[in-house]
């Protein structure tokens, strides 16, 4: 057996005596092999580790949640597919209610509150069934592509949005050959070329569009067979479908052999899909705090999407990360927080903007929890993603962005802040947890989820995700490779960064600076190597603000909100 693996049983018997008091971290630490001190399993800066901050909530939060729970969630969503408002999405907020009024939320303790809001009417697009077949002459006809249920790995062939159709058609490869009733096959994204397919007279498109980080990491080609998930303008008349490489290359062998013989080919598209007219509903379960209810940290993860772990695995963690919340508060093996703590679900974006708009608590810092339990084989690690600091204007090493690619960030419109150090120092206290397994990174700000929303406000914010993922945004995207340890990681990551945010502690401050001294030692030394001196400023300048922040959060505890 490993050091390793010595240290996490250590860790575990230590918490499963007693979840109301943390672990000797001491003695833990002290039985680290070299590789677990200096924390080289995490890409990113060291953070500083005793038994403070994160670490008051990351053991007693590890040992009481449940990964077979989460996974039963998970599998749950994963049955649908779900687009804003239709039949899966509604199905999965009708579930999340059922589950949390179980674990007390909006029940006889007014503590535990659990509402649903509602934004408009929204035309929710629902795909009941669709088959694709390939119509060559002189040969037998060949499916590529079907569902009629809506846990069917094809399902995804239709783009949300999609129209219901029965079409069938001489298939073309280039757009310049259309002829009217024609259907384009290609390998670029459908909306990019359907104005000019519909100006032609094509009478579908059909798909096979895959990104450059969709390829397969382990070089066996598995995304052959993968068909990417895609969503129209609302109001598309085109039938449009998706198709596999697979799929791609037999059309191209069809027609090809069809030249040969001067013999046609076609395609044969039929889809039905439902549109129905209905609110979109955000579910908001809230723990309210014992000393400044008004306060909130909101954990948000989005429903829509169609994904095992985009995005089932972040409702399902987060569920069952309010739930395991609940039980220790219940039972006092946790202090009530001093804030509020706010769990989202609903539709990326505009769940964070319903709830801002509507709420009329303070929130004081926002973290989405997105695609959070992506299998090891699928090429993605955890990430935090930091908000918007120098890091995102020039960035250096241990820092480096992802295949997502950086955002457009300006030096003027930064706002110091200490919260990815806490978010940070949380990731560390898992990964130690886990006995240094947890191969996990933190990165500039890219965009692309609800952090953005808190953000826009001026609301500290971070992201908990992985990437880079193979099955990403395809009909990969299954419980094959979703993993619950890593769901347990990354949710009781996001939970112990936002207690450690709602409920402060003077004696927390002094692990935080020493984490944030660590940080500004390593980036000014980066900007120095690279003979930049306006970045080193930046970076100084940003740790100054986050240690104002920082103390203002642990020690001025019942006065303004840090800024």
């Amino acid at each position: 057996m490993s050091n390793r693996s010595n240290v996490l049983l250590s860790l575990t018997a230590a918490v499963a005596c007693s979840c109301s008091s943390t672990p000797d971290l001491e003695s833990l630490l002290s039985s680290l092999p070299p590789e677990l001190e200096s924390q080289e399993w995490h890409v990113g800066p060291d953070v500083h580790v005793d038994q403070t901050g994160t670490w008051r909530f990351a053991a007693p939060l590890h040992a009481a949640f449940d990964p077979d729970a989460a996974m039963e969630m998970v599998s749950f969503v994963d049955g649908f597919y779900r687009a804003p408002a239709n039949d899966g999405y509604d199905a999965v907020v009708d579930r999340l209610m059922d589950e949390l009024a179980a674990a007390g939320f909006g029940g006889d303790d007014a503590r535990f509150e659990l509402d649903v809001l509602e934004e408009g009417m929204t035309n929710g697009w629902t795909p009941i069934s669709a088959t694709l077949t390939l119509l060559a002459d002189g040969e037998k006809p060949h499916v590529l592509h079907s569902f009629t249920k809506p846990n069917e790995v094809d399902r995804v062939m239709l783009p949300i949005n999609a129209p219901s159709c029965a079409v069938q058609g001489e298939v073309v490869l280039r757009l310049e050959d259309i002829k009217k009733g024609n259907i384009l096959v290609t390998d670029v994204g459908a909306a990019q070329v359907l104005r000019r397919a519909r100006s032609r007279g094509a009478a579908a498109v059909i798909s096979a569009s895959l990104e450059s980080f969709n390829e397969d990491p382990s070089g066996a080609d598995r995304h052959a067979e993968a068909i990417q998930f895609r969503t129209l303008p609302g109001g598309t008349e085109m039938p449009v479908a998706q198709i596999s490489r697979t799929s791609y290359e037999a059309i191209e062998a069809a027609v090809e052999r069809a030249n040969v013989r001067k013999r046609p080919v076609s395609l044969s598209l039929k889809a039905e899909v439902s549109f129905d007219s209905r609110p979109l509903r955000t579910v908001v379960a809230t723990i309210k705090g014992a000393k400044h209810p008004e306060r909130a940290v909101a954990m948000v993860s989005h429903v829509q999407e169609p994904g095992a772990n985009d995005n089932a695995s972040g409702v399902g963690g987060l569920l069952e990360a309010a739930r395991a919340l609940a039980r220790l508060l219940k039972t006092d093996a946790l202090e009530w927080p001093a804030s509020s703590l706010v769990f989202l679900w609903g539709d990326e974006f505009s769940q964070s903007e319903t709830w801002l708009e509507q709420t009329e608590m303070t929130p004081i810092a926002g973290i989405s929890s997105d695609m959070t339990g992506q299998r090891r084989d699928t090429g993605a690690i955890a990430l935090l993603e930091r908000m918007p600091d120098p890091g995102a204007i020039q960035t250096l090493p241990p820092d480096a962005h992802t295949p997502w690619g950086a955002g457009v960030v300006e030096s003027e419109n930064l706002s110091p802040n200490g919260f990815a150090v806490i978010a940070r120092c949380a990731m560390i206290d898992v990964g130690l947890i886990e006995g240094g397994e947890w191969r996990c990174a933190d990165h500039p700000w890219e965009g692309g989820s609800d952090h953005d929303v808190f953000i826009a406000k001026g609301i500290p914010a971070v992201l908990f995700w992985h990437f880079t993922d193979f099955t990403y945004h395809t009909s990969l995207d299954r419980m094959e490779f979703v993993d619950p340890t890593e769901i347990r990681r990354t949710c009781v990551t996001i939970l112990s960064a936002a207690l450690a945010v709602a409920d402060p502690r003077p004696g927390d401050l002094d692990r935080y600076l020493k984490s944030l001294e660590m940080e500004k030692v390593l980036r000014v030394e980066k900007a120095r190597d690279f003979e930049d001196a306006s970045l080193e400023a930046m970076w100084k300048m940003w740790c100054d603000g986050a240690r104002n922040w920082l103390r203002k959060l642990c020690l001025d505890i019942d006065d303004d909100l840090p800024k």
